[in-house]
């Protein structure tokens, strides 16, 4: 099977569970979210710092995550962010959410979880 990038429009709607899901495991700031998600996706879910901003403010506002500002040694300032309660709470439902819909996809297609990822028939 040929690996192909996950379109914007199926990672649109999962992309605060992606972030949350990062900040569950402790404190990040941006790039490092971004990087980390490109890097455990093996390149298949990529943001653009600025699509990533807007979302973690919005996150912020929601009282999801808190962030706050740090700067290290000669280092430009960065905003860290941290998840919240709140911010656990939403990553739950996110997670059963696409959990879901995972299992509809296999239902509705007839695939199995296993052949997806491996490209067996």
């Amino acid at each position: 099977m040929q690996e192909v990038k996950i379109p914007a429009a199926l990672v649109k709607g999962h992309t605060k569970t992606l972030i949350l899901a990062i900040l569950k495991e402790g404190p990040s700031h941006g790039y490092a979210i971004t990087h980390e998600i490109k890097r455990r996706t093996e390149g298949k879910v990529a943001f653009r710092i600025g699509t990533l901003y807007p979302i973690l403010h919005e996150l912020e506002a929601d009282e999801m995550v808190v962030g706050a500002w740090v700067t290290v040694s000669d280092e430009r300032p960065k905003k860290v962010y941290e998840i919240t309660s709140k911010g656990l709470e939403e990553l739950e439902r996110g997670l059963a959410a696409w959990k879901q819909m995972s299992v509809a996809m296999f239902q509705v297609t007839g695939e199995r979880a296993h052949d997806v990822k491996t490209g067996a028939s």
